[in-house]
C-alpha cells in the first residue's frame, strides 16, 4: 500500500474511532507549534500536504490557531498518537499571516494596559506573556505570583475593556524564564526558549553523578531551579558509572590498597589514596583496580539536604 493509499484510507476513518487492538497500525498526521520552542501538537493533514516552515490554520480546543509546520506528513503508529486528532483547517493565507500579525500588535497594548490594571488593584503579581487565539475569541495572560491571587475583579476590568473572554493562568518560574528567554551562565541562550519544548525532570542525583561542585549556585539556572543540561549526559554517566569505583571504595592496585578518593567516569578512571603513600594519590584506570568486597563506600554528601531544597 502506497502512502496515498494510507491518507485515503486513515482520511475515511471516523474522527471519533477508538484505537484499535493492532497499535502499530498506521496513523498520518503534522506536527505544528504555536510559539518559539512550543510543543510539538500532532493534528489530522485532512488532505493537505504541507512542508516545514509553512504555516497552517487548526481547529483547537480553543479554537483556529495559526502555527507553523515543524513535522511535515507522516504516519505513525497509532500507539503514539493520542485520538481524536483535530484537524488542520488549512494552509495560512496572507490574510491570515497580517491577522497573525496585527494580533501580535494587539497583545503588546493588551499588556499595557494589563499591567496598568494590576498596578491599580495592588496585586502581587508578575504579568509575563499576553496572548490573542486567532480568531479573537479568548485573550489569555500569563503571571507569577508567590501565591494563590484573587483575580475576579481584574477579570471583570479587562472583559470590560477588551469584550472578549478572559482567561489569567498562573506559570511556574521555568515557565517565565522559557517566554522570557536569556543568557545562561554558558554565555548560550537558555535552552527552553531555544530548543526544549518540554521540561525534563532534574535530579541533584545527576549533578553527583557528573562530578560538578554541589553548590546550589553553580548548578542552577537563572529560574532557580536545577539546570536542564544536567540532564544531556545522565544516560552517558549512568553507564560509566556501572564499571566506576564508588567515592570512598577501597580497592586493590598494583601499587597497593587504597581508597577512591576522586573519580572520572568518562575517562574510566579513578584517583586513589594508597594506605602506603596517602600523600601522593594515583591515578588507575578503572580497569587496573578491584573493590575489595566487605569494604563500604562513603557516598554522603554534608549538605545534601540543603541542595535538596533547590530540586522541583
Amino acid at each position: 500500500m502506497n502512502n496515498t493509499d494510507k491518507r485515503n484510507e486513515i482520511n475515511n476513518q471516523s474522527e471519533d474511532l477508538t484505537i484499535p487492538e493492532d497499535k502499530n497500525q498506521p496513523v498520518e498526521i503534522i506536527g505544528v507549534a504555536f510559539r518559539s520552542a512550543s510543543k510539538i501538537y500532532y493534528f489530522a493533514p485532512n488532505g493537505i500536504t504541507a512542508q516545514v516552515g509553512e504555516f497552517v490554520i487548526v481547529e483547537t480546543s480553543r479554537g483556529l490557531e495559526f502555527g507553523k509546520v515543524l513535522v511535515a506528513n507522516k504516519f505513525l503508529p497509532i500507539s503514539e498518537v493520542v485520538l481524536p486528532l483535530k484537524n488542520i483547517i488549512r494552509k495560512a493565507t496572507e490574510d491570515d499571516k497580517q491577522k497573525h500579525e496585527k494580533n501580535r500588535l494587539a497583545e503588546e497594548d493588551a499588556r499595557k494596559i494589563c499591567e496598568e490594571r494590576i498596578k491599580a488593584l495592588h496585586y502581587e503579581m508578575n504579568l509575563v506573556d499576553v496572548e490573542y487565539t486567532f480568531d479573537n475569541s479568548k485573550l489569555l495572560f500569563y503571571f507569577t505570583a508567590d501565591g494563590r491571587v484573587d483575580f475576579r475583579e481584574l477579570v471583570k476590568n479587562l472583559a470590560s475593556i477588551f469584550r472578549t473572554r478572559i482567561e489569567l493562568r498562573q506559570i511556574g518560574i521555568r515557565d517565565e524564564a522559557k517566554i522570557m528567554g536569556g543568557l545562561g551562565s554558558c554565555g548560550r541562550p537558555f535552552c527552553c526558549s531555544e530548543f526544549l519544548s518540554e521540561f525534563a525532570q532534574v535530579s541533584i542525583k545527576m549533578a553527583k553523578e557528573q562530578n560538578f561542585s554541589l553548590n546550589s549556585a553553580k548548578i542552577s539556572g537563572s529560574c532557580g531551579r536545577l539546570m536542564c543540561c544536567l540532564r544531556y549526559e545522565h544516560e552517558t554517566y549512568e553507564e560509566a558509572l556501572k564499571t566506576t569505583p564508588h567515592i570512598g571504595s577501597t580497592v586493590s592496585t598494583s601499587a597497593g590498597n587504597g581508597v577512591v578518593i576522586e573519580t572520572r567516569p568518562l575517562l574510566q578512571l579513578v584517583k586513589v589514596r594508597l594506605d602506603d603513600k596517602p600523600e601522593t594519590p594515583k591515578l588507575f584506570d578503572c580497569s587496573e583496580v578491584k573493590v575489595i568486597k566487605g569494604a563500604k563506600a562513603n557516598n554522603s554528601t554534608e549538605n545534601d539536604e540543603e541542595l535538596e531544597k533547590i530540586e522541583e
